[in-house]
């Protein structure tokens, strides 16, 4: 009774190996397939009653059937007698849909934190979301890891940190740069930007010295790979010397991996929350691993331990 005991979705497998190595308990028995016509089925094969049960499944795509087969997993735990059951997503669905902006828009990332309150979940557990305010869309417990430390320590054994500056892609993200910055103990600079379209990105103004520095991006994602691509052009315009990316959520929609690849952009940092394909695997594209911290914090929610305890010794700038 009260073991702890791990799944995993068809979302992100590799992350899942990892995080079972680093834990030091196996991924569970579970059988997940599919009828003619489309519909999911879960079966948990082993008995969970009475235990502590954590899922793993990142938005990765195909997102809706990633966030179905979630939904199903959760309620095939609570169905099956299990005490608790742990949600640990990567990348958080529907995470850039979290505000009203235009008349008759949706807020999809609270719909998304009420389904998997009503099929069962017990906690989150989440790493750089997109915006800090979708932790307040939950009544169950929902804990948010920081990727930034992970990146950093790259960054101080493989790049020329000293006389860096830290970029910001937008306002939004300033927050996460000045932490990485802090890290790093290079100064800060923002790129103004507006978006005319979805997926369209215009720079207006870059706020700070670039002149001369290494400049290294930091964002939470990199989808088409436009804001990125068009930042760093104006960058390298600017005078710096040489542009790095990084960022949590390798998304890469369509072709953003060529356009990366053909980029003025020298390395590209991403953590293996979203899976990388094979073909979009590259040396210019270093993945490093957010498995141990997230093993971290499911040892500490299952020994009922301080996650924010974890939190300060990763990071203290972003708490």
């Amino acid at each position: 009774m009260n073991e702890l005991m791990f799944f995993s979705g068809t979302g992100n497998p590799e992350l899942a190996r990892k995080i079972s190595e680093h834990l030091g308990v196996p991924v569970g028995e579970m059988m997940v397939q599919r009828f003619l016509d489309g519909e999911f089925y879960v079966q948990i094969n082993q008995s969970v009653r009475g235990d502590d049960v954590f899922l793993l499944q990142s938005a990765a795509a195909p997102v809706n059937e990633h966030l179905m087969e979630l939904l199903i997993m959760i309620d095939s735990c609570k169905r099956a007698s299990a005490r608790r059951v742990n949600v640990v997503m990567p990348y958080y669905f529907y995470a850039r849909q979290d505000r009203k902006v235009k008349p008759r828009e949706p807020v999809s990332a609270k719909l998304v934190a009420n389904l998997l309150t009503v099929a069962g979940a017990s906690r989150i557990l989440t790493v750089d979301l997109h915006s800090g305010q979708i932790m307040g869309f939950f009544d169950i417990p929902a804990d948010h890891l920081y990727a930034g430390p992970i990146i950093a320590d790259y960054l101080i054994k493989n790049v020329p940190v000293e006389g860096a500056v830290v970029v910001s892609p937008d306002v939004g993200g300033v927050a996460r740069a000045r932490a990485l910055g802090e890290f790093l103990g290079a100064p800060l600079a923002i790129i103004a930007k507006r978006r005319p379209a979805p997926n369209q990105t215009e720079v207006i103004e870059v706020i700070g010295d670039v002149s001369g520095r290494t400049a290294i991006i930091i964002d939470d994602l990199i989808d088409t790979g436009g804001s990125v691509i068009s930042g760093a052009n104006e960058l390298l315009a600017r005078g710096a010397k040489e542009v790095y990316a990084a960022c949590t959520h390798a998304v890469f929609s369509g072709n953003a991996c060529e356009r990366l690849l053909a980029s003025s952009i020298k390395k590209i940092i991403v953590t293996d929350t979203i899976p990388l394909p094979e073909h979009k695997r590259d040396s210019k594209i270093v993945v490093v691993s957010v498995a141990p911290l997230l093993a971290d914090a499911i040892k500490r929610i299952h020994t009922e331990g301080s996650v924010s305890e974890l939190f300060s010794k990763h990071w203290k700038g972003q708490t």
